[in-house]
């Protein structure tokens, strides 16, 4: 359990099988993952992958990356969003996503082409949100963080409460 919680935080006690994101590190791990990750725009298959890595970081439920050879590159364009910086991962790309029916979804999908030595396995791979995908882990749809600016994959076997949350700024 994190040492030090924030004003007011009570974490969520992890049931069988749980973890709590209050158990993860601050700077974030990386760590691989053979789970079962799909992720669709609308009904086109977008991902699908084995193979994935994701980052955990306190008080934010996992962020999954997926290897760039598990993406379906017709689906993906490079996106006129501007780059954002992440203190822990480096420079972001931003991609778009292209539907069947010619739908597309603007900056849908980012990746660390170059990104800081501790996060050199997911160089190149992508990341996507619940927010407006579908994103599956082993079957189980994932939920997106309250806010809107995080990413992470709320999923029955982690506990918060999460970053994003109303009150959560200083966490």
């Amino acid at each position: 359990m994190v040492s030090r919680l924030p004003y007011g935080v009570t974490p969520e006690q992890p049931g069988e099988g749980q973890e709590s994101v209050w158990d993860y590190p601050r700077p974030p791990a990386l760590e691989a993952s053979t789970k079962h990750l799909v992720v669709r725009f609308g009904d086109v298959i977008v991902a699908d992958s084995h193979a994935a890595h994701r980052v955990l970081e306190t008080s934010h439920p996992p962020t999954w990356y997926i290897p760039r050879a598990d993406v379906h590159e017709s689906r993906l364009r490079r996106s006129s969003a501007r780059s954002t910086m992440c203190e822990w991962k480096g420079s972001a790309t931003y991609w778009d996503i292209v539907g069947d029916d010619g739908a597309v979804l603007e900056a849908g999908g980012w990746s660390y082409e170059n990104p800081t030595p501790s996060f050199a396995p997911i160089a190149g791979a992508l990341s996507f949100s619940p927010v407006s995908l579908t994103c599956e882990l082993d079957g189980e749809v994932a939920r997106p963080q309250e806010g809107g600016f995080y990413a992470g994959w709320i999923t029955r076997d982690v506990v918060g409460p999460f970053k994003g949350i109303a009150g959560s700024w200083g966490w």
